[in-house]
């Protein structure tokens, strides 16, 4: 009895790769809590991945906590639903005012097929690239329900690679937006939006859900249930509704996503070649998301002859409200009256659009 109970303590059973992984979700911890970045994500995510890391819990194992809750991931379930919190949270006027920043959300979505290139150049199959690559649009709720369909078996890596660039959009995305602009196009002041009345707000998501979903009805569960979020929230006939959905539901959801994501994190999982390749191409998918976006910026900027900031190309990735945020602050570094928030909204609604229907081509090409 007393070898068995000592066989049983995680201290005898704890080797260097779950001290490793243990250390790097530490590490995680300190981003959320004393960096503060994303701490909804990342705090969640963290946790997730240490106390899967802790041996001889079971969490993770058929009938433990996690197993369950973890269905609702692997089912594609809680995508859906995060993407009716995200859609009831989120303001379509900026885009509905400013349709040509749908282009800036367009150009961002080129680092999914970036990925996808690479991820086949690396000897990945088809679905499995295809998986890989949707990580460079910024969406882990997109990510999760394309790769539950696709490539089940990488769902962990991919989530939360997906999910820890969108924690560190803050890191990440000011240095590209730097490197990639001047001083002067940084502080290019824009022109406010128009006025964006109820009745355009009302039946935007519906002629959007019509067209998208029939163009592409494998894009079905997500862009549907964005679209349905968003007009609950502008018809103005369900509030409590509305309260749920921003409150409530999207917290709970949240933990059970993050939570589940995290402890697939575990040392076994994690630390080999194939999870270190998807990590890597899902970074390199981020930036170069991230710079094309930029770069288109700075061609409409000639265009329009230096009235559009070139930075909020950097917002089509589909991290809302995160990417806006990045460039509404780094747009203040350079001029403190410059504000930003609202353009950048436009490209980054129109990237949370442009993932869904990324994702809705890849499904229907190798589904």
């Amino acid at each position: 009895m007393l070898l068995d109970f000592l066989n049983s303590v995680g201290f005898m059973a704890l080797g260097w790769q779950q001290i490793l992984m243990i250390g790097i979700a530490c590490f995680f911890l300190y981003l959320a809590i004393k960096k503060q970045y994303e701490p909804y994500l990342l705090l969640p995510i963290a946790f997730g991945m240490l106390m899967v890391n802790l041996p001889n819990t079971g969490l993770m194992d058929e009938g433990g906590l996690f197993h369950y809750l973890y269905m609702g991931t692997k089912l594609g379930i809680y995508p859906p639903i995060i993407f009716l919190c995200v859609g009831v949270c989120t303001d379509f006027a900026p885009l509905i005012a400013n349709p040509k920043s749908i282009l800036l959300g367009a150009a961002a979505q080129f680092g999914i097929f970036f990925a996808f290139i690479g991820a086949i150049l690396l000897g990945f199959d088809g679905a499995a690239a295809a998986a890989i690559g949707i990580i460079g649009g910024a969406d882990g709720p997109t990510a999760i329900y394309l790769t539950s369909k696709l490539a089940p078996d990488l769902l962990g890596p991919i989530a939360l690679a997906a999910y820890s660039y969108m924690a560190l959009v803050p890191i990440i995305q000011p240095p590209i937006i730097k490197a990639l602009t001047t001083k002067e196009e940084r502080q290019i002041k824009m022109e406010q939006l128009r006025f964006v009345s109820k009745k355009e707000k009302v039946v935007f998501p519906i002629v959007v859900a019509i067209f998208v979903i029939l163009l592409l009805p494998s894009s079905a569960p997500l862009i549907s249930m964005l679209m349905f979020g968003n007009l609950i929230k502008e018809s103005g006939v369900v509030p409590k509704l509305v309260e749920t959905a921003q409150n409530s539901l999207m917290y709970i959801v949240t933990i059970f996503l993050g939570l589940t994501v995290g402890a697939k994190a575990d040392a076994e999982t994690f630390l080999n070649p194939t999870t270190l390749k998807i990590i890597a191409l899902g970074l390199i998918a981020f930036a170069v998301g991230t710079a094309s976006g930029v770069l288109f910026g700075k061609l409409m900027c000639k265009l329009t002859k230096g009235k559009i900031n070139p930075m909020i190309g950097a917002a089509g990735v589909s991290a809302v409200p995160m990417a806006a945020r990045v460039v509404q602050k780094v747009g203040q570094e350079e001029n403190p009256s410059n504000f930003l928030l609202m353009h950048a909204m436009g490209p980054n609604v129109a990237g949370v659009i442009g993932s869904a229907v990324a994702a809705g081509v890849l499904l229907s090409i190798f589904g």
